[in-house]
């Protein structure tokens, strides 16, 4: 009995993307002092502003204590393991399966090292128009968005990747 080479290997998208999210972390907090004050990209639609939330989406729960950085630690490990099982149990060439689920994780775990890091996850892009502003996010929230994204994309419309390995 021969088994499929799995997925494993898109775990390098992950790596690339926690490593992003990091350098991309490390350049905020250097450049963008003080924390809130906005640094125009594209007049009327982007600015580089640092923020810091020390709660999950939308500064949820950001004011609880602090018993919520654990909690979202515990979260996001559950979800990368479950997530690793899965792209275990995928055909390696299966993109449409094993590119969403990489951003996922690597977004996951790019915030989850912040959290144990400096109980806060530091967010620098603030896109807006006018006088509406969508909460401040970072490189690892855009790779669990465009992750999640994709896979209920590629899920509605189902797609069976030919094996990359023969069994003789």
């Amino acid at each position: 009995m021969s088994s499929k080479p799995n997925a494993l290997p898109w775990l390098l998208v992950s790596a690339l993307t926690i490593g992003l999210d990091q350098l991309t972390k490390w350049w905020a907090v250097s450049a963008l002092q003080p924390a809130g004050m906005p640094h125009p990209v594209i007049p009327g639609f982007l600015n580089w502003t640092l923020a810091f939330n020390t709660g999950a989406a939308f500064s949820f729960l950001a004011q609880s204590g602090g018993w919520q950085r654990w909690f979202f630690a515990l979260l996001a490990v559950v979800i990368c393991a479950a997530l690793v099982v899965w792209l275990a149990r995928t055909v390696r060439n299966d993109w449409r399966t094993a590119l969403p689920l990489s951003l996922v994780i690597g977004g996951a775990l790019g915030n989850l090292i912040d959290r144990l890091h400096a109980s806060q996850v530091t967010d620098f892009i603030q896109v807006y128009y006018r006088d509406w502003y969508y909460p401040t996010f970072n490189v690892a929230d855009c790779g669990i968005t465009v992750g999640a994204v994709l896979l209920i994309l590629f899920g509605m419309r189902p797609h069976h990747p030919k094996a990359s390995y023969q069994p003789k």
